[in-house]
């Protein structure tokens, strides 16, 4: 309970939005809290819109619960900013929920508030992945569906802000409709986060901010530094990351399979990054590069990459 308060207080500090505590569904991880909701809403045949590029765990969890993923294409030129336009016309009957992530893994998208306001009125559920919020950089704002609509869920926890991953720690903050459906699945699947884990939490809510203030400061500068080395090596970046901590960059000047580009790179020179394909056919063609580490990593990365692209380049001419 105690820290089901601190949460609601906590979201209250950050958005402004007050939430009563009985509304925090407190998980082992935000995956988990994910696998809650989308075991309590989704049944057999229904869809759920999913904006792509996109983490690869949400149309496996529709999937999962028989449900049937439709994805929304976003557009690197526009930010990966959601169009509601066209979310709107992807809604049909048996449209139960709306994702939107904000800050979005892999893109680094921040939705505007404006998107924000027209998605959480269209209708269907809104399930917003808030986990990389206080992420944010250069001006960027994050908005939570919990200030524009009481029936939204907000997923969030410790592991990205608080650097906290392996604590396996996170919530979902429902409408009060749905806290008794979360409350069963979760006795019966999960029973309930390490109650020594939940009071690491409650420490981290109480005296973090500082800490998260300096690392979003570092992961600012790294993520520069990424970006400018991404650039002067040819990868194309057509805007800058808004959010968390990864860099979706277009590698197609160097090779257009994405999954053997990233382990011609993995094997020949050393450096781990992500297949575009991993986050939908819309990232085909990129690589995901995440800047959670040294500025000194980022700096031996950009080297090696250096020796192995020119080689690749003209392979791709070929």
């Amino acid at each position: 309970w105690a820290l089901r308060c601190a949460i609601a207080e906590d979201v209250a500090r950050r958005f402004g939005a007050r939430v009563a505590p009985e509304r925090v569904i407190v998980t082992q991880g935000t995956s988990a809290a994910m696998t809650l909701v989308f075991g309590a809403l989704i049944e057999a045949g229904d869809e759920v819109l999913i904006p792509t590029p996109h983490y690869p765990c949400y149309p496996n969890f529709v999937r999962f619960c028989g449900g049937r993923p439709v994805f929304v294409p976003t557009e690197a030129a526009t930010g990966w900013h959601l169009d509601p336009d066209r979310v709107r016309a992807a809604i049909t009957p048996r449209t139960k929920a709306i994702v939107v992530a904000s800050p979005a893994n892999p893109t680094g998208a921040v939705q505007p508030r404006e998107v924000m306001e027209a998605i959480a009125g269209l209708g269907p559920c809104v399930l917003s992945d808030e986990i990389y919020d206080g992420l944010v950089y250069g001006g960027a704002r994050t908005t939570s569906i919990l200030e524009l609509s009481e029936q939204g869920f907000a997923f969030d926890g410790f592991s990205k802000r608080y650097a906290m991953t392996g604590y396996r720690l996170g919530w979902v903050v429902a409408p009060e409709w749905a806290v008794r459906r979360l409350q069963v699945l979760q006795q019966n699947l999960f029973i309930s986060a390490s109650s020594f884990v939940q009071q690491a939490g409650i420490a981290a809510l109480a005296e973090g901010a500082e800490m998260v203030c300096g690392m979003r400061q570092a992961c600012d500068a790294r993520r520069r530094r990424l970006v400018d080395g991404l650039r002067g090596l040819g990868f194309g970046i057509e805007r800058e990351p808004e959010g968390a901590f990864y860099v979706l960059a277009d590698a197609r000047r160097f090779g257009a399979d994405s999954r053997a580009l990233a382990f011609d790179l993995l094997e020949r020179v050393g450096v781990g990054v992500t297949p575009g394909i991993d986050f939908g056919a819309a990232a085909e063609g990129r690589l995901r590069f995440c800047y959670a580490v040294a500025e000194e990593t980022i700096d031996l990365a950009l080297s090696r990459l250096g020796a192995r692209l020119p080689e690749l380049a003209r392979g791709a001419r070929r």
